[in-house]
């Protein structure tokens, strides 16, 4: 079944098809208010910036559980573009449920993105709640498998 995490309050409630047929209502609704919430937490949210001469990482590492999740909601693909688009590929990794972080890749230093693909890959393997090994790319506002 289909989870969505939902912010109430402090803590997290997994949601699932039970759910959804014990309160009655649909799975649009459901989706609705957890991006809502989400958004609201997100916008209070901090993030990390490292940069490291022409490389540069942001990051959201709060510790409430919410941070990979905020690379659903179109404002933080919007503000991670504008932050670190320009003149090279925007790379995502959500290796963990507690970390989103992202990172540009100029021209020419393709191997920060190896670098960043291999963090990626050691932070998920020591997870407590993995999500995915890949790296991702931003374009258009989507994330997309990354291509080297």
């Amino acid at each position: 079944a289909v989870a969505y995490a939902m912010r109430a309050e402090s803590f997290d409630v997994l949601v699932n098809a039970d759910h959804l047929l014990a309160w009655g209502i649909e799975p649009a609704v459901l989706r609705e208010t957890a991006l809502r919430n989400l958004l609201q937490w997100s916008s209070e949210a901090p993030w990390s910036d490292e940069l490291s001469g022409e490389r540069r990482l942001v990051s959201s590492e709060t510790g409430e559980g919410g941070d990979a999740a905020r690379i659903l909601l179109p404002e933080v693909r919007s503000y991670l573009a504008g932050e670190l688009g320009g003149s090279g590929r925007v790379v995502v990794g959500v290796p963990d449920r507690d970390l989103l972080v992202v990172g540009a890749v100029r021209p020419g230093d393709e191997e920060f993105a190896a670098l960043f693909a291999d963090f990626i890959v050691e932070q998920c393997g020591g997870a407590d709640e993995p999500i995915d090994r890949r790296l991702f790319e931003l374009v258009d506002g989507e994330l997309r498998p990354y291509a080297a």
